[in-house]
This record gives C-alpha cells, structure tokens and sequence, in this order.
C-alpha cells in the first residue's frame, strides 16, 4: 500500500469515528444513556453493525472515548479562565475555575450529564482516564497553592493517603510528590462545592426557586475561597445565561 493510499484511509477513518461520536452524542441527547448503542449508530449512519465494530470494539470503549473528550473539551475552558488570573491570586483562581465549570455546563449539559453521571461512574469504574487525572490534579494544584491560608487549621483536614483510593491517591502523589494527603482530602470537598450547584442547576432543580442562579453561585464560589482564608482579587464577571434573562 502506497502512502497517499494509507494517508486517505486514515482521513476517512478519523472522518467516520468522528462522526460515530458525534451521533452517539446526539442519541445521548435525545435518548439518554440507553439509546446509545453500536447497532442504533450503525443505523443513523447507514453503516453495517459490522463496520462500526471495526472502530469501537464495544460500546463501553465508544463511551470511555466520549468521556475523555469531552472532558478535555470542558478543561480547556476551566484552565483557560484560571490562567487568565494572576498566578499569585489563588482565590481568583480557584473562582475562576468554578465559574467557567457553571457556565460550560450549562452551555453543554449532555456532556455535563456524561461525563459526571451514571455512565461514566459505570464504564471507568476503578479507573482514571488522562482527562480525569489532568482534572483532579489541576484542581489539587490550586488547593495546595491555598493551603497555607487555611484559616481553620490543619485538625480537621487531617488524612492519610490510605483514605483515598489507591488509584486517586496513585495518581495525585505521582504528579505532586511529598503533597499533604490533607491537601487531596480538601479538594475533594472544593470539588464537590462547586459542582453541588452546578448539578442541581443542569438537572432542573434550581429553576423553581430562583430568576438569577449566576448570582447564587458567584456567592458561593465567593464563600468557598474565603472559607480557604483567601480574598480573591480579580473575579470574572459572568453574565446570566439566556434564560435567566
């Protein structure tokens, strides 16, 4: 096989799994996570079961592959909002990173939904994709980067890296070795603070109750960095989504 030949197999590869994903996410969306599978995309794509095959072996490695990009797709955005804050301004940064979480989410909630719902707790259980642990140590790198600050003292953030799973702590030691395991064990907790609102948003909970939820998770991601002793000096100002308008 020639080059030019190899070459045009591998653009016409990449073109059909593209389009492979981009159907299984629009199941997702319509269907939820039970309309995906191999025979309903080979389906809408006018493709034998057969030949999807030849690209993902199983459903569960389409959706690992899913997960992981569009994970990817939701840090570039969380990482670009943190480093357009001052390296030295940790509040701000830690703010910043909740508020493009918010405003990503509700941009794309299927991929919100996919990425932290059922399915993916399902087919990456007990494992970390490279997305994943891009997430959980950037996140951690700005905990540390507070952890001087923390006003309460360090008693009630005590742990050992045995209270974690190995594979977390294994991959949270590996790339910042000599942390605190106290440090890993506060992130945890900013996490679950800044996707509490964001999921209870996404998922239709919040609309009852308020006009300008925007407002509600500023003051919160507010209250989150001062409870790590920091006063943020930028913030960035997010608008309210079109249908808080």
């Amino acid at each position: 096989m020639d080059e030019h030949t190899q070459r045009r197999r591998a653009r016409l590869r990449a073109r059909t799994t593209a389009e492979i994903k981009e159907t299984a996410l629009r199941l997702l969306a319509e269907g939820g996570p039970d309309a995906i599978s191999l025979r309903a995309i080979a389906r809408e794509m006018g493709m034998s079961g057969s030949a999807v095959y030849g690209y993902f072996a199983t459903r569960d490695a389409l959706l690992r592959e899913l997960i992981n990009d569009v994970y990817a797709s939701v840090l570039d955005r969380v990482e670009a909002a943190r480093d357009a804050v001052p390296a030295d301004d940790t509040g701000g940064r830690i703010a910043a990173w909740g508020l493009a979480l918010r405003e990503w989410a509700l941009a794309n909630p299927t991929g919100f939904r996919l990425i932290y719902g059922d399915v993916a707790a399902t087919v990456q259980a007990g494992s970390f994709s490279a997305a994943a642990k891009r997430a959980c140590v950037g996140l951690t790198e700005l905990v540390a980067a507070a952890w001087p600050h923390v006003r309460d003292g360090q008693a009630e953030h005590a742990h050992e890296w045995s209270d974690f799973a190995a594979t977390s702590a294994a991959v949270v030691q590996e790339a910042l070795p000599g942390l605190d395991p106290g440090v890993f064990g506060l992130a945890l907790r900013v996490w679950g603070r800044m996707h509490g609102l964001i999921s209870l948003e996404v998922n239709g909970h919040l609309g009852p109750q308020l006009e300008r939820s925007d407002k509600l998770y500023r003051a919160e991601m507010l209250d989150l960095v001062r409870s790590l002793g920091l006063s943020p000096r930028a913030l960035p100002v997010v608008g309210p989504t079109s249908a808080e308008r």
